[in-house]
């Protein structure tokens, strides 16, 4: 095995993507299948879990074997435990949880904002997407002493607010608080808590804001985004893979923790 085979080399490791239907958590389950990883993909969408699973099944060879589906609400606690335990019955006890549950529903100025929708999105974000399964991960590892890897998903919003998403702001900023949080008091039992923080990638749930479904030109919003980007152009889901690896592999990164590592072509560091 070369020295870099070795450095990200994750076999025999089983690793947990919680909201395991979407575009970003299949790109990084692939990579970690790559990587030689067992990978559970908790989602509580059973439909999009069967189609995320046969999508990777396809693209490549021994993934089949390696991949497994739990349906699972994760703002259950629960629930977290019971999926703990599916996934500890097939693949052994987990080592790496990427909190990959999270979204936004719609804009709109403040004054108009529907609080229903508001705690709504924060507690997918914050409770679902992160809380509920890092609480309960934790205390799993704790227990039995093991060392651990929780990867959560921070966002440009969680530097810069984004216009007319304001419960999606507060909770992308509190994920990197957390993130911060989590490191320094998970650290002595050797759980290492970071984030990545995505750019603009073309998902599901941000497409039709992004791209006008009728003509496929960018909408107003779209272009904002190209326009404030440095690298020009929305990401590629294919290129969170270093940043995934990275963070996942102790071998890589076992000094590491609390930090967030932007994906974002640029956007942060734009000037003028």
């Amino acid at each position: 095995m070369s020295y870099t085979s070795d450095m990200f080399d994750l076999s025999q490791i089983t690793a947990v993507i919680t909201g395991g239907g979407g575009v970003i958590a299949g790109a990084m389950a692939e990579t970690l299948l790559k990587a030689g990883a067992r990978v559970a993909l908790w989602e509580y969408q059973q439909d999009a879990l069967d189609v995320q699973i046969e999508k990777l099944c396809t693209k490549g060879d021994g993934f089949r074997g390696n991949v497994v589906g739990v349906r699972v609400d994760t703002g259950n606690e629960q629930g977290v435990r019971e999926a703990i335990g599916s996934t500890e019955r097939v693949f052994g006890p987990p080592k790496i949880l990427i909190n990959g549950v999270g979204g936004n529903r719609g804009t709109s100025p403040v004054v108009d904002t529907d609080m229903e929708t508001f705690e709504f999105v924060l507690k997918l974000n914050l409770v679902a997407g992160l809380m509920v399964p890092t609480k309960v991960m934790a205390g799993y590892w704790i227990d039995r002493k093991i060392k651990g890897s929780i990867i959560n998903m921070a966002s440009m919003a969680s530097y810069l607010p984004l216009s007319g998403v304001w419960a999606y702001d507060a909770a992308k900023a509190g994920v990197l608080n957390l993130t911060q949080a989590f490191a320094k008091e998970l650290a002595p039992y050797a759980i290492r808590v970071n984030a990545i923080a995505p750019g603009f990638f073309i998902g599901k749930q941000n497409k039709a804001l992004l791209i006008d479904e009728a003509s496929g030109e960018l909408t107003d919003r779209g272009r904002a985004i190209i326009e404030r980007t440095p690298a020009g152009r929305f990401g590629k889901v294919s290129e969170l893979a270093g940043a995934v690896l990275f963070l996942a592999s102790e071998k890589a990164s076992g000094f590491v923790t609390g930090i967030s590592i932007p994906v974002d072509g640029g956007y942060l560091v734009n000037n003028i």
